[in-house]
């Protein structure tokens, strides 16, 4: 049997006054997902503990496969990982963000959408003037790039800029946990507060390039964490897997894992992606693995930027042009397998960052039976026959194991 991922990241969320008091997942049109849920089984998972951070680093390690509080690893390694950044044990790696600041406060957490030769163009000038002595950026997707660090320490607090939008800059400084960590504190402040130079000499920050509009202004490091070991997906679950995405966290979840990283071209982590293009690269892959995560990102950015509209849209989109083309392909060729449709948390338009409510999830497939929910949607889940499940739950669930939920 294939076992199959669809994990559309940020998707739920809280019911929103302008639609009626309805979540936009219940507002939104989509047949294919409400034809999982009528001829599959619905519950919902609780895929981050309340003792671990509302990131997508600790969700998507629970929907994947693993206990996160046994694995968890910070996101800057991940990303290293996705880059091909081999890391010593000496160095540190952090997400490292090009924001946009504005009267000293974070305006946004994406310097915009900016081209991949634009972003080679920025990091090849941070690493100009800010590079050396143990100090390396490389670069990600967009907004998202790497900072490594020789003889960095963990013991850190940094502020995930989607979380803290609006919020005063000098209220949001790189802390040390403990004494050991003081020096990288210091090393990160010092460096946020030079880019702002450093940047401000690109062209797209002159003073009369396109007033109001998001641009990089800031570096931003976060997710400080040190090289992690894991188990493989095939130590786990006995099954050879693969991951499709254009996020490098989970590219380096996938690659940490001993999964294949498959690679789509038009996959952008933002609306624009090519849904279609990561329905028929999923589909494929099933014909030689038996187990793949397909992750896409658009909706959790449309909450991070708190755009309603396009969190409807990107949702739709989904539903007609992934969903729709993977069940299309599952049904012409017969696939015995078992499909699970969900987010890794939710992310609402109204406050713009994580949270840690269960999220609804649908099992489809074989070995499946099909409970009395007709929708998918928050609230519709609720009602489902999987109850509320836990990390172990899910797992055992989805790969066939037993049946074991808590809350019920």
């Amino acid at each position: 049997m294939k076992h199959l991922i669809i994990l559309c990241d940020g998707m739920a969320d809280y019911p929103v006054k302008s639609l009626g008091g309805r979540t936009p997942l219940m507002a939104a049109k989509t047949p294919n997902m409400d034809r999982l849920a009528r001829e599959g089984a619905s519950g919902l998972f609780k895929t981050i503990p309340s003792d671990l951070p509302a990131g997508s680093e600790v969700a998507n390690l629970s929907v994947m496969g693993y206990d996160p509080r046994e694995n968890f690893c910070q996101r800057g390694v991940l990303e290293a990982a996705s880059l091909g950044v081999e890391l010593s044990d000496s160095q540190l790696a952090l997400r490292c963000n090009l924001i946009w600041a504005k009267d000293n406060k974070i305006a946004s957490h994406s310097g915009g959408d900016l081209s991949h030769e634009a972003g080679a163009e920025i990091i090849k000038l941070l690493n100009g003037k800010l590079g050396g002595n143990g100090v390396r950026f490389y670069q990600g997707i967009h907004y998202r790039h790497l900072l490594v660090l020789d003889g960095g320490d963990s013991h850190i607090k940094c502020w995930p800029p989607h979380d803290y939008i609006g919020k005063d800059l000098a209220e949001l400084k790189v802390a040390a946990l403990e004494e050991r960590g003081e020096k990288t504190a210091e090393r990160l402040n010092r460096l946020i507060a030079d880019s702002a130079a450093v940047l401000a000499e690109l062209p797209l920050n002159r003073a009369d390039a396109a007033p109001g509009e998001k641009r990089p202004t800031l570096i931003w490091p976060w997710a400080a964490g040190e090289k992690p070991k894991m188990k493989t997906i095939k130590e786990l679950t006995g099954l050879d897997g693969a991951v499709i995405t254009a996020v490098d966290l989970i590219k380096g979840l996938g690659i940490y894992a001993g999964m294949k990283v498959i690679a789509v071209e038009g996959a952008t982590g933002n609306s624009h992606t090519n849904y279609e293009g990561k329905a028929a690269a999923a589909l494929e892959a099933l014909k030689k693995y038996d187990y793949v995560y397909l992750h896409v990102e658009a909706a959790d950015e449309a909450g991070h930027d708190g755009d309603l509209a396009l969190k409807l849209k990107v949702i739709e989109d989904l539903d007609s042009r992934l969903v729709a083309p993977i069940m299309k392909g599952i049904d012409a060729a017969k696939t015995d397998i078992r499909i699970a449709l969900l987010p890794d948390h939710p992310t609402p338009v109204e406050t713009g960052i994580h949270v840690k409510d269960p999220v609804p999830v649908i099992l489809w497939g074989s070995g499946v039976t099909a409970d009395a929910v007709q929708e998918y949607s928050e609230e519709a889940a609720k009602k489902g026959s999987l109850g509320l499940m836990d990390q172990k739950a899910f797992f055992n669930n989805f790969f066939g194991v037993k049946i074991n939920r808590i809350g019920a």
